[in-house]
């Protein structure tokens, strides 16, 4: 039986990649975000406004109901801001913990009970490599990612005796639309410069540790936080 996906987030960036990914694999896989994804879908589609939770469970139990179940959940919708300490307004807070934290915590509250009743489910939060690093002019985001990293432990921990495991990824330097306004080519050069391998991270980078994370070669795994920074950050 192919497996049963929702991915928040799915339209376009690491998204799309796991998108492609489960697809590619067999899977059905149900899209939840605020934009419809730009290539022609393999997959179904749920508009979403993730700072509502009212909204994010009607989406969740939509998806749900036209998948006929759900086996997987990947939570990757994310907003990123540059800003100093200093300089972050209670507004940019709120956005960047409402989408990358509140909203994983929804999600993971909407399909629990029907992974639970099941005894059977993977959850896959993505975070970043700032959960465990960040900090400097990424306050905010640091902490949401960080937050991300905590809730999957809990839910790791208390879910696991129902077959439910949980678990989050943290990728580090990857290029997508997201960010793009504050890099630049040094800066390219720069963090590619961080890694072993000598490069930045690609979509399929994390799609694939995803994938493997949800399959049943990763089913002795929960609770974890795995790097996927080439080689940045090694713990």
């Amino acid at each position: 039986m192919s497996q049963r996906v929702i991915v928040t987030g799915g339209s376009g960036g690491i998204g799309a990649a796991i998108v492609e990914r489960f697809v590619t694999d067999g899977a059905r896989v149900a899209v939840l975000d605020r934009r419809a994804p730009a290539a022609e879908p393999a997959s179904l589609f749920f508009s979403v406004d993730l700072r509502d939770p009212l909204d994010t469970r009607r989406a969740v139990g939509e998806a749900i109901a036209a998948l006929g179940g759900i086996d997987v959940l990947v939570n990757c919708a994310g907003v990123f801001q540059h800003v100093s300490l200093l300089d972050i307004t209670v507004d940019d807070w709120d956005l960047v913990l409402d989408i990358n934290a509140r909203a994983t915590l929804v999600t993971m509250q909407a399909v629990a009970p029907v992974m639970l009743e099941a005894r059977a489910g993977s959850i896959v939060n993505i975070a970043s490599m700032a959960a465990k690093q960040g900090g400097g002019g990424e306050g905010h985001y640091a902490a949401s990612k960080a937050a991300v990293v905590a809730l999957t432990r809990a839910g790791a921990q208390e879910w696991g005796c129902h077959g439910v495991r949980v678990n989050a990824v943290c990728p580090g330097y990857v290029l997508t639309d997201m960010g793009a306004d504050t890099r630049s080519d040094d800066d390219v050069r720069t963090w590619s410069a961080k890694s072993p391998l000598g490069r930045l991270g690609a979509p399929e980078d994390v799609a694939g540790v995803t994938h493997f994370l949800a399959s049943p070669a990763g089913g002795y795994l929960t609770g974890q936080a795995i790097n996927v920074t080439g080689g940045m950050i090694m713990h």
